[in-house]
């Protein structure tokens, strides 16, 4: 039995992170999925068929934000699209949860977040990495004091699927993403912030284009093509393009150094073709130095000479296994937020959150593709202190 208002969401692209729809879609629950919009008609009964076959689906999303009777919208489009329809959304009186990137420039997220400030409604970014139990331990050794004052922070990432997820469609083109370290790097430009507490306010970058990208047609499709069967990047699935086309012109292999508020060094290293698929982050303080092993689910932590009972033991985490997409963290974020539209809960990630990660994404971008100088991050905007939610 409903005990409390039901949340009547509508989803603007079914698909790809659209599939999230199935967490928010409880009919006896605080939520359900009533509509969705997206461009590709097959995909649109592919969300009826798996969600909710009495939704309304629409191919023009503002039919969808149109609609009196949804309450909150999910922006699960391509990045570029995320401004567009996160705008269009709040102009129409719509609670929003817009996937990350929140854009695919400083611009963009600027003008999603005066949007944001202006109706009223609450914004949450789709920063699932933060749900996920490996960063959230993380998260609370840090805070406990047990590394002291964080001064480093190096973190590799290992994209073992990166040439299917972001060379055989539109990422692989700069005009659709500006580069990758806003697609798959603002996950971790976020961890950074969000576990040291501090953005960071200049970068300098080095990356190329190494293994992805050729001279093949920009229409070719690995179904198609002569070589599919000799292939190491012939897809496997539903996206198709030719990973080596003339259009690819995102870096595949990217390092990137950053200084923060408050002197923190960090480093972030991307590469695309590696054979495994892994995050490795290291954070060390004052007073110790903690890292994770995803293939281990461990966090460990040494501990040095601090005069404290904190240097008698190192330590090792094991991580529990939670259940869900995302090692547990989609569940877990599509109930966060339900909570704020209900109950006004603050998301654990931030609007302004989302807005950082894209800035010092496009300054790196900028560095790498200038030569690798220092290039600052875009300025916290100049919001109304009480729009801006506090990071926690």
């Amino acid at each position: 039995m409903k005990t409390e208002k039901q949340v009547r969401i509508g989803m603007i692209g079914a698909r790809g992170r659209g599939t999230i729809a199935k967490y928010w879609h409880q009919p006896e629950g605080r939520s359900i999925v009533v509509g969705a919009a997206d461009i590709y008609p097959e995909r649109l009964q592919e969300f009826k068929d798996d969600v909710n076959p009495d939704a309304f689906v629409t191919t023009d999303y503002r039919e969808l934000l149109a609609r009196e009777d949804i309450d909150a919208i999910a922006v699960t489009s391509p990045d570029f699209c995320h401004e567009e329809h996160a705008v269009a959304a709040l102009k129409a009186g719509k609670h929003v949860f817009c996937e990350k990137p929140l854009a695919i420039t400083v611009e963009g997220c600027d003008n999603i977040l005066n949007a944001w400030k202006e109706s009223g409604k609450h914004l949450m970014v789709g920063f699932n990495m933060r749900y996920m139990n490996m960063y959230r331990t993380m998260k609370e050794i840090v805070d406990s004091g047990v590394i002291g004052e964080i001064k480093a922070v190096w973190v590799r990432h290992f994209v073992g699927w990166g040439g299917y997820f972001y060379f055989h469609d539109w990422h692989a083109n700069s005009k659709n993403s500006t580069g990758l370290l806003l697609q798959k790097g603002s996950h971790d430009i976020d961890i950074i912030h969000w576990i040291t507490g501090r953005y960071a306010m200049k970068v300098s970058a080095f990356g190329s284009l190494d293994f992805y990208g050729g001279d093949k047609s920009n229409d070719l499709t690995c179904p198609s093509c002569e070589e599919r069967t000799t292939c190491t990047e012939a897809s496997p699935g539903r996206l198709i393009e030719c990973a080596f086309r003339e259009e690819v012109n995102v870096e595949d292999n990217n390092m990137v150094i950053m200084e923060l508020e408050g002197g923190i060094k960090a480093s972030y290293l991307q590469c695309h073709f590696t054979p495994d698929y892994q995050r490795n982050y290291t954070f060390i303080g004052t007073e110790g130095r903690m890292e994770n092993n995803e293939m281990e689910d461990k966090v460990y932590v040494w501990t040095r000479k601090s005069n404290t009972e904190r240097e008698l033991a190192d330590r090792v985490y094991q991580i529990k296994e939670a259940k869900g997409s995302h090692g547990g963290a989609d569940p877990n974020i599509c109930k966060d937020f339900v909570d704020m539209i209900l109950h006004g809960k603050e998301p654990i990630a931030t609007p302004l959150a989302g807005r950082m990660s894209v800035a010092v994404g496009c300054a790196a971008t900028e560095s790498i593709r200038q030569g690798g100088g220092v290039v600052p991050v875009s300025p916290i905007p100049n919001l109304d202190a009480a729009a801006i939610l506090s990071e926690g």
